[in-house]
């Protein structure tokens, strides 16, 4: 299969909000796609035979390459679209610290504001009682060696509250972050409002009309043209097809040689294989695997670090 002809396969929870980002992007951009169920938490037996073991939330996957990380995932589609306001790097400047807060302190004190016990009732309640458990378990071990130390309590709270405001204010004189149709901006601050209105069960203050306004229209798409998929047929896929045509690389120390790849801030396991390009936006590592030939792992190049193995 070409590049052309492989469609999308979205691996992700419905829960995951970072995987909302991504599926409200396939709903503005209406790209066909199909969605391949993962568990909330390791391990995802229809995901990591395909990459190695990253342990985050979604991959998207193209035949036999995969594409870690939502920046790089936005990539991916600005390039199938053409709308190059998709891209990270295309945030405008007034824009640019609202995106790093809403993907840093914003998204996390979600969680951090709200009262333990409240929490572990949302929790229960999306994922039953077993699940919660693991769900805890799980995210601790996640977050034992980040590099960053979320906010808590009042704090959390006081930051949720003034990036509602700032986003509303934000939003005074423009339909959309980006302008008149959404760019990264918009998809990168709407994943942890949603986050926010979906665990909690709760509603955007109705005195931020803005907010109200611009949250409803980036809701209103949907997530396009979705078909369910089971992971038997997204292993065939994998193995069925070559990996696209390598862009040209950048001479990079560890090329050509085997590295592990990782996230620098949490959720750092790494995977392995051969570094076969780097370019300015992203690393390429290559797995050699028994059961679907070669598969080429993307990983951006901001937020991550490749290492000998």
């Amino acid at each position: 299969m070409t590049d052309r002809e492989d469609p999308w396969v979205l691996h992700h929870y419905e829960a995951s909000p970072y995987a909302e980002k991504i599926r409200l992007m396939f709903g503005h951009t209406r790209l066909p796609w199909h969605s391949v169920i993962s568990p909330p938490m390791p391990p995802r037996p229809n995901l990591d035979p395909l990459t190695g073991g990253y342990r985050r939330i979604p991959v998207a996957q193209r035949g036999a390459d995969l594409f870690c990380d939502t920046a790089l995932i936005s990539l991916e589609i600005a390039r199938e679209t053409d709308r190059a306001a998709l891209r990270p790097d295309s945030v405008s400047e007034d824009c640019e610290p609202l995106v790093a807060h809403a993907q840093g302190d914003v998204f996390f004190s979600v969680i951090t504001s709200e009262p333990p016990l409240k929490i572990l009732g949302a929790l229960l309640r999306n994922f039953g009682l077993r699940q919660t458990y693991r769900f805890f378990k799980d995210r601790k071990s996640m977050m034992k060696d980040a590099t960053i130390r979320p906010p808590s309590g009042k704090r959390a709270g006081a930051v949720i509250s003034t990036f509602f405001s700032d986003l509303d204010a934000l939003l005074a004189d423009r339909a959309f972050l980006d302008g008149e149709r959404p760019g990264y901006a918009d998809f990168a601050a709407i994943h942890p409002v949603k986050f926010k209105m979906d665990l909690m069960g709760t509603a955007l203050p109705r005195a931020l009309k803005n907010l109200n306004r611009w949250y409803e229209a980036m809701l209103a798409p949907g997530h396009g043209e979705r078909f369910e998929l089971q992971p038997d047929a997204a292993f065939r896929m994998a193995a069925q097809s070559e990996p696209r045509p390598l862009p040209p690389s950048e001479t990079h120390e560890y090329l050509n040689q085997q590295v592990s790849a990782a996230p620098t801030d949490y959720g750092q396991v790494p995977i392995t294989g051969s570094l076969i390009s780097v370019t300015t936006e992203r690393y390429i590592i290559a797995r050699q695997t028994e059961d679907f030939g070669v598969l080429h792992v993307h990983f951006p190049r901001a937020g991550y670090v490749v290492k000998p193995s």
